[in-house]
């Protein structure tokens, strides 16, 4: 195959090898064939391409060889005989619009145009493809007169192109991914205005204001040095929106800055069949397409029996779409059909995507109906899909539904979702058992063909035994493969003779419901050990697990556990969705649940779960000192025999941990409290409190802290009552409701003096104090902190003299008290210096940086917030680094500077966005100085 390359040096490659040609003269003559591909070029013309001055006399005869020798060696390479052909005037190249590179780029560029307005991430990549065709200037190094002539105009063909698909990324949202380019585009054409617009416009957008600016001062200085003009309009009005700020509203900005998610579940390995269900699918992302923003989005709600290939369609499907949507895929397992009769909340669900949209912390807004307001907001406008897997019901989904008709939703859920259909007009998708051929299709695909066909009357059997369903197909095929020497026509009498599971959600009249037999028949092949897992696994509070989990759970080695696990997934009982988590399918859960009260006695099925509330304990407690070494270690119940703590060594992997750990912690506070272990509960409760304040799950940490103080109360344990009444007065102080924090913060206070605890007390009193000052109530915020200063000093506890002597100093200073308030803070830096305590010096320099500020010395103030701002550099304390950035600001701007204190706003308004609205929101008001 021969293939030619103009879009650059001029290149002819032949079944991957480059074919030289006969010299500058040859190479002039099929470029000039090229350019005209298709067309007969007249021998005057090609003459005038090959030579640089006037042809010779002999022109004619030197061209004809020219192209004589040139279709020789085309042929020769393997080009047909009519690639090149004489005509009476001239001679005619026909190259295929395939093999030559010009006419890919226009094909290309065509299609970009075409879908711009109904699929404009299409229309970015078509336009991208057509760029990466061009290698340099067109026919780069070859000159002669014909070149020189056609050059400008394939130029300008390039360059539009490249301005129509930067726009388009623009439009899209996508400033910070082609500032760079275009940035470097409008240096390397300077008088291209459109280019200096677009590159203004990224700048802009990518909150370099300044920056934007200077690029039009500097175009207006090149037009009127070079050519004693203005620029035009649109750029000029440009230039006028950005030195208004109306340039884009700030919502779509914070959208267009949103990370991509891409959370769907892994490929399923094999899939067969359903082709109605994906052409309808295929049709439903085409309505999207076409509709845009302007439609109401379309809504696919795939139903069906547990086991029929719900998931399995979806996530297959959404795999095989997803470049059509370009910003992202969004994915959650909503467990409507839990047997627990637990389910992930539709508010849980929007603080999943929230934070996946890269929004969290203090940054989460208080309310689900504000929560959810907020996620419709990130993806108005986006081309995006979001997978709702495992729905109970229509209300379930409701409230995650975007607003925008530029995202497409898939639900899947065994309920027919009526009011969905009815309400959103969601298009149905049932899901229908495998017909007889589909379900012999996954058995081949599975166990191979030469099995199948072997055997037709036993895969006959096997299929009608299994009803169909792909589950139990599935199942069954794992059998068959992991015993190669079966004879088929046995696993089919195993399947006929296997004894029903006659208990709850899994039995039923209708076979299609009832894989009972096949969960029975598969669980009958495992080993001991792992059946004995198995069952184990339906009682344990969460919906997945990990190997050092399963390990306390069964009371074995975390080898073992690993090792039992992957026999369970072997045989299907388990999953893997993602490396190193193990989850079974709610029915398999089930099952599980019941083969564990059937088999194992009460007393070994309470003991496992104390076990793994063991190692959840355990682990939950070293993470939170890992992460907070000065937080104060309460003592732990005892373990039983078989814990294995997860090991964690750093504090990366500590959070990572609580990450994804996050709803089985949960669930395992009420399940400790269920069960009666009180104990487990408010002491799990105490070690994730400090990860749900970081994280804003402000409500969640009050459900557990409220289940936690109930939990010590019943045990009458002074301890952790207190400590239930400390973090429940936290997290309702986080939403503002000062009055019930100061109401729990005082009966903590209060359990903490019964118990002698001055460290605990003088605690309580800082925590006051906090809320006093929120209150606007200083002068009992002071009589607080000396409170505690008192109490930390008798008690002999430096590191909490130190917080108290700068927690005195600040309120000191809010009153205006500030000779003293230096006297305070001065003590206690040294102190935090002295037992080198990095984070307590960071803050008292804040405050000590307030204080200068507020006598007027400057200077002085300007060295304390640099002090503290590379101490929380150097932690890695954002949010503080930030407050430290804003008060520098705060200085450069009193001192006359206000440039230099607008940059250090934006540095600090960039922080603030992802975890202060109100900081956010207050910097912004600054920067309208």
């Amino acid at each position: 195959m021969i293939e030619f390359y103009v879009l650059g040096q001029l290149q002819v490659w032949a079944d991957g090898s480059r074919l030289r040609l006969r010299g500058t003269r040859q190479e002039r003559l099929l470029a000039g064939l090229l350019l005209d591909s298709g067309r007969t070029v007249p021998i005057e013309r090609l003459a005038a391409a090959v030579w640089e001055d006037e042809p010779p006399p002999t022109a004619e005869r030197q061209v004809r060889n020219l192209a004589a020798d040139l279709r020789r060696r085309l042929v020769a390479a393997g080009a047909p005989a009519q690639t090149m052909a004489t005509e009476r005037a001239g001679y005619r190249i026909a190259v295929d619009g395939d093999r030559l590179d010009a006419e890919r780029f226009h094909k290309l560029v065509a299609t970009a145009r075409a879908g711009r307005d109904s699929d404009p991430a299409g229309a970015v990549a078509a336009f991208r493809a057509a760029l990466a065709l061009w290698r340099g200037e067109l026919l780069d190094g070859l000159g002669g007169r014909l070149v020189e002539s056609v050059a400008p105009a394939w130029t300008e063909r390039r360059l539009a192109a490249w301005e129509e698909c930067l726009s388009l990324e623009l439009a899209l949202g996508r400033h910070a991914d082609v500032v760079a380019e275009l940035s470097e585009l409008a240096v390397r054409y300077p008088f291209r205005e459109r280019l200096t617009e677009l590159a203004m416009l990224a700048l802009y957008r990518c909150g370099r204001q300044s920056e934007a600016l200077t690029a039009y001062r500097e175009l207006r200085c090149r037009l009127a040095d070079e050519l004693g003009v203005d620029p035009t309009g649109d750029v000029t009005r440009l230039h006028e929106a950005i030195l208004r700020r109306d340039v884009a509203p700030r919502e779509a900005e914070q959208a267009a800055q949103a990370p991509r998610p891409a959370q769907l579940p892994a490929r399923p390995p094999t899939f067969v069949g359903r082709d109605a269900e994906l052409a309808v699918l295929d049709a439903l992302a085409a309505r999207t397409a076409a509709e845009g923003a302007e439609g109401a989005g379309a809504v696919g709600a795939i139903t069906g029996t547990a086991g029929v290939g719900k998931t399995a369609l979806a996530v297959h499907w959404s795999h095989r779409a997803a470049e059509r949507f370009p910003d992202g895929q969004l994915y959650v397992d909503l467990h409507g059909f839990e047997p627990s009769g637990t389910h992930v909340s539709a508010g849980e669900a929007v603080r999943g995507f929230l934070d996946a949209l890269g929004v969290s912390g203090p940054r989460v807004p208080d309310g689900e109906a504000a929560q959810a307001a907020l996620y419709r907001t990130l993806l108005s406008g986006r081309r995006m899909l979001v997978v709702l897997d495992n729905a109970r019901d229509a209300a379930h989904v409701r409230p995650l539904l975007p607003g925008s008709g530029t995202c497409m939703v898939l639900v899947t859920s065994r309920d027919e979702l009526t009011g969905l259909v009815a309400v959103a007009d969601a298009r149905p998708l049932p899901m229908k058992l495998f017909s007889s051929s589909e379900a012999t299709d996954l058995l081949t695909r599975r166990i191979g063909k030469e099995r199948v066909t072997a055997e037709p009357d036993a895969v006959d059997a096997i299929v009608r035994r299994c009803a169909g369903l792909p589950l139990a197909l599935a199942i069954t095929a794992a059998r068959a493969a992991t015993r190669p020497g079966f004879d088929l026509s046995s696993l089919a009498g195993e399947l006929r003779d296997a004894n029903g599971f006659p208990a709850g959600p899994l039995s039923g009249t209708d076979p299609a419901t009832d894989i009972a037999s096949v969960f029975d028949w598969s669980y009958r092949t495992l080993r001991p050990e792992a059946a004995r897992l198995f069952r184990l696994i339906g009682v344990h509070p969460g919906t997945d697990v990990t190997a050092a989990a399963a390990a306390s759970l069964a009371g074995v080695g975390v080898e073992e556990s690993e090792r039992l696990l992957r026999d369970l997934a072997r045989g299907h009982l388990v999953a893997e969705p993602v490396p190193g988590r193990f989850a079974a399918h709610d029915l398999l859960r089930a099952y599980a649940a019941h083969l564990a009260h059937a088999h194992e006695p009460p007393a070994e099925r309470t003991n496992a779960v104390r076990r793994v509330l063991d190692h959840y304990l355990r682990t939950a407690h070293a993470a939170t000192l890992l992460l907070n070494p000065r937080r104060d270690a309460v003592p732990l119940v005892e373990p039983l025999p078989g814990v294995i703590p997860q090991v964690l060594c750093t504090t990366d992997a500590a959070l990572r941990w609580f990450t994804e750990e996050h709803d089985t912690l949960l669930a395992a506070v009420t399940a400790a409290a269920d069960l009666g272990l009180d104990a487990h509960a408010w002491q799990l409760a105490w070690a994730y409190a400090p990860i749900l304040d970081r994280r804003g799950y402000w409500r969640d940490w009050i459900a557990v802290q409220e289940v936690a103080l109930d939990a010590a109360r019943r045990l009458g344990d002074l301890r952790g009552q207190a400590d239930g009444h400390r973090h429940l007065a936290g997290a309702l102080g986080r939403l503002g409701r000062y009055d019930e924090a100061s109401a729990h913060y005082t009966r903590a206070l209060e359990l903490y003096q019964e118990l002698a605890d001055g460290t605990g007390e003088a605690n309580m009193l800082i925590n006051l104090s906090w809320v006093f000052e929120q209150q606007g109530r200083h002068r009992d915020a002071l009589a607080a902190t000396l409170r505690s200063l008192d109490i930390f000093r008798a008690a002999g506890n430096r590191t909490g003299e130190a917080v108290a002597l700068n927690a005195t100093g600040w309120h000191l200073a809010h009153l205006e008290e500030f000779a003293d308030a230096a006297d305070y803070c001065g003590r206690a830096l040294a102190l935090h210096e002295a037992l080198e305590n990095p984070v307590g010096a960071g803050n008292t320099f804040d405050s000590l940086g307030f204080i200068r500020h507020r006598l007027g010395d400057l200077d002085g103030a300007a060295e304390a917030y640099a002090r503290s701002l590379e101490i929380f550099r150097r932690v890695g304390d954002r949010y503080s680094e930030a407050c430290a950035m804003a008060h520098i600001g705060d200085v450069l701007y009193a001192a006359g500077t206000p440039v230099a204190a607008r940059n250090a706003w934006r540095d600090a308004l960039a922080v603030f966005e992802r975890f202060s609205p109100r900081d956010a929101e207050r910097i912004r008001v600054k920067l309208l100085q």
